[in-house]
């Protein structure tokens, strides 16, 4: 199974840097039996029946991108540095694992400054990530990241414009409840308080489970042989409630439909061990890949993947790959919008 097998055209325009408005107009790709039909989000719940449940992932993004100043002064004086960090997540001794560039123009116990209010010291680094100390905690933190952060988007995106106020609401699902991701579970975008009220009146149910997303979502895959490939941990919960609640709809004949590959890998996750969905918490690095065994997941609706990434080597197993060849030549070909900010699609298996 080599790394090509999953790689497409995309012409660039096809890139999504703002999402739609409102969020479920958004176009909704349907390929059920071996049918594709276009759609809109917004016609979910002619797509899905009364006993259905859909798993949602509550994680709340966290404005992981900082900007600040490093002073130092010597003997010709004081001099400043532009230190840009990308926070990646908290560790068990209170230090925060950081991306920060120039990381070389960074000492150990030297401080960035990022607002009247928040500033870092700079404990260490490993494997290329710096390890920082905040001057707040808790709550004081909080506040002051979201005022001095800017959403972490994604580097296809940032690369064409700066986050602004607008992704602060934008790249944040209307549910998210959990903070720790450093980026979003973007299939969960497409939703609102409208087309919730909608499904839930279709007799749709609702389960949250949580995975914060961190940024190896974006790392390439460096592998010719996509076998070998070492996925990143990411920390993740389903509580009993979760659990018992997916047993419950999959005990009724109800389907089970994650919003999105993050919470696809966490239910499989928590189903690998027994066979069967029960509570978990911990990190996971599940790999999925064609061959692999689902054992909760029946349809998935996620968003466009890039070109030779473990997400789309995650659909390709779902639902084979001459059918993601299928759906994406379409895709392609009606201009859907891709990737974070980009369209949905509703992915039903035979």
């Amino acid at each position: 199974m080599k790394l090509s097998d999953f790689d497409y055209d995309l012409p660039e325009a096809l890139i999504a840097t703002r999402p739609v408005r409102p969020r479920s107009a958004a176009r909704l790709l349907v390929a059920q039996g071996k049918g594709i039909t276009d759609a809109h989000v917004g016609d979910l719940p002619d797509w899905l029946r009364p006993g259905d449940r859909l798993v949602l992932n509550d994680t709340r993004v966290i404005p992981a991108r900082l900007s600040g100043v490093r002073r130092r002064t010597g003997a010709q004086g004081q001099t400043e540095a532009r230190i840009e960090a990308t926070l990646l997540e908290p560790r068990a001794d209170g230090t925060w694992s950081a991306m920060i560039k120039p990381l070389k123009k960074l000492a150990l116990g030297e401080v960035v400054i990022f607002s009247d209010s928040l500033s870092a010291t700079l404990e260490g680094k490993q494997d290329g990530l710096a390890l920082l100390r905040f001057n707040l905690l808790g709550d004081d933190f909080d506040a002051a990241l979201a005022e001095a952060g800017a959403m972490p988007l994604p580097p296809y995106i940032a690369a064409r414009r700066p986050a602004d106020a607008a992704d602060k609401d934008d790249y944040q699902t209307v549910w998210a409840r959990h903070s720790g991701a450093v980026a979003a579970p973007t299939a969960s975008l497409h939703f609102d308080d409208a087309l919730l009220a909608a499904l839930a009146a279709k007799g749709v149910e609702f389960t949250h489970v949580t995975l914060h997303v961190g940024a190896g979502t974006f790392l390439p895959v460096k592998v010719d042989d996509v076998t070998t490939h070492k996925m990143h941990a990411e920390w993740g919960e389903v509580t009993p409630e979760a659990a018992a609640q997916i047993a419950a709809t999959r005990a009724a004949g109800g389907r089970i439909i994650p919003v999105g590959t993050t919470a696809l890998r966490l239910i499989e996750s928590a189903a690998q061990a027994s066979g069967a969905i029960a509570p978990w918490r911990g990190e996971t690095d599940i790999f999925i890949y064609p061959g692999f065994r689902f054992r909760v997941t029946d349809a998935l609706m996620t968003n466009f993947h890039l070109p030779k990434s473990t997400l789309m080597m995650l659909v390709a197993a779902l639902i084979g790959q001459g059918r993601l060849r299928q759906i994406y030549t379409h895709a392609v070909g009606a201009e859907y919008r891709f990737f974070s900010y980009g369209d949905a699609s509703l992915l039903i298996p035979d």
